[in-house]
């Protein structure tokens, strides 16, 4: 009786989007630059016909902050970005954005107040890198429901300070 029990649950089906969560998951754990990695993704799956994020800011739906954010960034007045990063129609992530502007070039820190360029793409130069604190398929704390996958993240320079706390939630238009 037993044997059969196990057949059946050895033989069911994965979720319908395991396999495409597990390559989006990859594609994100490629760079370093989340942008980057949507820029891929983007292109990959054809999502548009220029594989270009954009990167729109919102306004009035501010994540809070981790109660320890001063002492992680290192300063007592963090700069705050949400945006949500768009290829062609498809908002692929939202992002909340703690980071140190002290860290950041005087250019630097205009293109985060005056554009809509993505933060990893208006730092880059500063040739930082990821370390992932938290990963969960689906929403964390400050995400939007639809989030089929989500990342607590430091964004540390080469000197190991740290530059950005980044909270990304990536939602169910990758999967198209």
């Amino acid at each position: 009786m037993l044997l059969p029990l196990l057949m059946t649950l050895q033989a069911a089906p994965e979720a319908p989007h395991t396999k495409l969560i597990d390559q989006f998951e990859a594609t994100l754990s490629s760079t370093d630059s989340a942008t980057m990695a949507l820029t891929q993704w983007c292109e990959q799956r054809k999502l548009a016909p220029e594989p270009r994020i954009a990167a729109t800011l919102v306004k009035g739906e501010d994540a809070l902050p981790a109660p320890d954010l001063p002492d992680t960034l290192g300063t007592e007045d963090p700069g705050y970005r949400h945006v949500r990063l768009s290829c062609g129609p498809h908002v692929l992530s939202e992002a909340h954005n703690w980071y140190n502007p002290a860290l950041l070039t005087p250019d630097m820190n205009s293109v985060l107040a005056t554009t809509d360029t993505p933060f990893g793409k208006a730092v880059a130069a500063l040739h930082f890198r990821r370390e992932k604190l938290a990963t969960r398929r689906g929403p964390l704390p400050g995400c939007p429901a639809d989030t089929i996958l989500a990342n607590r993240a430091l964004l540390r320079l080469p000197d190991n300070r740290v530059l950005a706390l980044v909270l990304e939630c990536y939602t169910s238009a990758n999967l198209r």
